[in-house]
């Protein structure tokens, strides 16, 4: 119990201490160079994104990991609990991969077994997919072209689609039906909140108070989203106090916040999959080397991504 109360106590002393940037004009702030630069506010917040740059774009310091793979680390700063936050974005392209879905579930295991360390050596990228419900993915769920389970209810809860080509589209709920008439999917998952739609345009479900959504709520958050050219966004989010003691902490960003750094970073359409103690990520080089950014849970449905090569 003493361990636990001075945990907590560190924690509190650590939110108290002063942001590093002005208090003041903006919500959303990101580090560039030595200086904190505001780029986002809830009382000037956007109702779109078009995808032209922005200020977010200049904190972020890139690396390579090979032919349609880069992953770009940022630090960000938010009101009260978010103030410390780091932002891991991969940028992915499709067209250099085989995207797949992978369960660790099976008659024998009912528990949700599968996190990043199960992803092949094949595997330059892999992230948790989706939500669930109890032990199960929760929403539609196609695999290897045999619809699993039927679409879930929710007016934002979007899908992606694999197609048996290759390509890969985030679709709107009211677009699920005519998405599974036309056939031709070979993977497919459902997800909630949807974060931006129709090129870049945010829900107004995350814009207004009393729409059925926590708008307030901080937590750890993963978000994918889908730019103009065809790439796909996976956005990560984890608190960057107390060094690496902290990386599990259950504090960061607000949804809206979130749909925020989603159309900054230049998507058109986005949805958010599970973050908080489920969010995790997986990179690695040609040569083999990974990085990986952690759960600590364990969750039933997992993407993929092996080099097409």
């Amino acid at each position: 119990m003493r361990r636990a109360a001075c945990f907590v106590a560190v924690v509190a002393l650590v939110l108290a201490r002063p942001a590093a940037h002005p208090a003041a004009q903006a919500d959303l702030y990101v580090r560039v160079g030595n200086d904190w630069v505001g780029w986002w506010s809830a009382a000037a917040a956007p109702t779109a994104w078009n995808g032209a740059p922005t200020a977010l774009s200049r904190g972020l310091a890139w690396t390579d990991y090979g032919p349609g793979l880069d992953v770009g680390l940022a630090e960000l700063s938010a009101p009260g609990e978010g103030r410390r936050t780091r932002l891991v974005v991969a940028r992915l392209d499709p067209r250099h991969f085989r995207l797949s879905l992978d369960t660790a579930l099976t008659p024998d295991r009912v528990l949700p077994d599968w996190s990043v360390a199960r992803a092949p050596v094949t595997a330059s990228f892999a992230v948790n997919a989706g939500q669930f419900s109890g032990t199960a993915p929760w929403g539609w769920l196609v695999m290897r072209g045999k619809e699993v389970r039927p679409p879930g209810r929710g007016p934002l809860s979007g899908a992606v689609v694999i197609g048996e080509d290759g390509v890969v589209r985030l679709i709107a709920t009211r677009d699920i039906p005519a998405a599974r008439s036309a056939g031709g999917i070979r993977f497919a998952f459902q997800s909630y909140p949807t974060l931006l739609e129709d090129e870049g345009r945010v829900p107004s479900a995350l814009r207004r108070p009393n729409s059925g959504l926590d708008l307030t709520h901080r937590d750890a958050r993963l978000g994918l989203g889908a730019l103009a050219d065809g790439r796909l966004v996976f956005a990560l989010t984890r608190f960057r106090g107390l060094g690496g003691a902290g990386e599990f902490l259950p504090l960061g960003l607000t949804n809206p916040e979130m749909a925020a750094v989603m159309g900054a970073l230049g998507c058109r359409t986005a949805v958010a999959l599970d973050g908080g103690l489920s969010a995790q990520l997986l990179v690695r080089r040609p040569g083999g080397q990974a990085r990986t950014w952690r759960g600590l849970r364990a969750v039933p449905l997992g993407l993929i991504a092996q080099p097409a090569s």
